[in-house]
């Protein structure tokens, strides 16, 4: 049997094994904006090199070595994007105030990091976002490693919190205006039973890949809210100093004194500042 029949056994990032599927490594490109012609390529050039026990982050890595090079590249940024969110870690700040500025970008009015009172105790709450009479209080949950999913008791965790704030507010205001939402955004992917929940209970879920349509990637393209990790341009060490001066968003990278101050040159600033013109361009 040879390897383009699907018998090459790989180890996906939870360390489970799975015969490779040349089918789903095209349907990833084609979502990620390659053309039919493009992505069987690829993924045939892949299934030529690949070996048994091959992990699939070391095929995703060189399926985004192929796209980087030529005409491509802006097909190889998308197809980074779930990675260069997990590059946000290994704190949930850098996060937070990623999601806070989607929320912005879709017209909220937001704060990150605030204490609400509850009936029982007061909560620190990663986002509080107001837009006319709604008012979303976010939970984010970060993983800065492949192969964790956001599980049940996270879903649960989040909203017991909402539910004590909502009870407070309506203790308080009983003839409010505003209408709460509790919502838990993540940038992994949900567990069945964390999704089933959630629907169940009227929690709102964002996470990668759900929900089918207004999911973190829609998201992410829908405002053109990109971070800094997504540019190939910095090196890992330039992305960490960045972050550690709590630097998120590319666009923030525009006032090249940010740059400047970590010590990139002249030269390397304007590829930079060409690069994020790419990103910024990407579209679903």
């Amino acid at each position: 049997m040879t390897k383009s029949q699907g018998s090459i056994e790989i180890i996906k990032a939870d360390g489970t094994k799975q015969i490779f599927s040349e089918k789903k490594l095209t349907s990833s490109l084609r979502r990620s904006g390659a053309s039919v012609e493009i992505a069987k390529k690829i993924a045939d050039q892949i299934t030529s090199e690949i070996n048994p026990g091959m992990q699939t982050k070391d095929i995703y890595r060189r399926a985004f070595q192929i796209l980087k090079q030529g005409d491509t590249k802006p097909i190889a940024l998308r197809y980074n994007l779930r990675n260069a969110i997990m590059e946000l870690g290994p704190d949930g700040f850098p996060f937070e105030k990623f999601v806070g500025e989607i929320f912005k970008g879709r017209g909220y009015e937001v704060q990150v990091g605030v204490i609400v009172p509850g009936w029982c105790i007061e909560h620190e709450v990663d986002i509080s976002a107001v837009k006319n009479d709604e008012h979303v209080l976010v939970e984010c949950k970060f993983h800065n490693t492949n192969g964790i999913k956001t599980d049940l008791k996270v879903a649960l965790y989040v909203k017991e919190r909402f539910e004590d704030i909502e009870k407070k507010y309506k203790s308080e205001k009983p003839n409010g205006n505003h209408h709460y939402k509790g919502w838990l955004v993540t940038n992994t992917k949900l567990t069945t039973k964390a999704i089933q929940y959630s629907c169940c209970v009227g929690l709102g879920v964002v996470g990668w890949g759900y929900p089918k349509e207004g999911n973190l990637e829609d998201l992410i393209l829908e405002t053109k809210i990109h971070p800094i990790t997504a540019l190939t341009t910095l090196s890992s060490q330039q992305k960490r100093r960045l972050l550690e001066k709590k630097i998120v968003l590319c666009r923030d990278l525009e006032d090249t004194k940010v740059l400047k101050g970590i010590g990139v040159q002249d030269k390397k600033i304007n590829t930079i500042l060409r690069e994020i013109e790419v990103i910024r361009n990407l579209h679903k």
